[in-house]
């Protein structure tokens, strides 16, 4: 004995059904281009950031980093003196410079011609942020 299911044909949907789909579609199409958007300026940031690090130069050991641009001019003036002027320069650098490892990673915030505001991103000196001369950025 074979038994027929009769099954009602669909009907048109009524129209303000259609309009809700076409929301739904809208939305999840808005949805898609956000995240997407925000994916893509993500991505620009994380390029910008680049990699540096602090190079020892000569016969250093480690580099200086100065509390400002100002601080760093001074003290190179007078270290370029030579003499009594020079070796005041040298004790200068001493007390106002922190000194850092060679290759700490660093980021940098700015930079000009004589060198560069940075800020340490790991080591044991993470978060110290200042001056380094332009030849001992990398």
């Amino acid at each position: 004995m074979l038994i027929f299911v009769m099954r009602e044909l669909p009907r048109e949907t009524p129209p303000h059904m259609e309009k809700r789909q076409i929301i739904s579609i809208l939305t999840t199409l808005l949805l898609f281009a956000t995240v997407a958007s925000g994916m893509t300026s993500c991505q620009g940031q994380v390029q910008t950031v680049l990699p540096h690090k602090v190079v020892v130069t000569g016969n250093q050991h480690s580099v200086p980093v100065y509390p400002d641009e100002e601080a760093y001019l001074h003290t190179a003036r007078m270290k370029g003196e030579g003499g009594v002027a020079g070796i005041v320069g040298d004790v200068k650098q001493k007390f106002q410079a922190k000194e850092i490892e060679d290759q700490t990673p660093v980021q940098i915030v700015s930079a000009d011609d004589n060198g560069a505001v940075i800020a340490v991103t790991d080591g044991p000196m993470k978060g110290l942020t200042g001056f380094v001369p332009k030849q001992n950025i990398n």
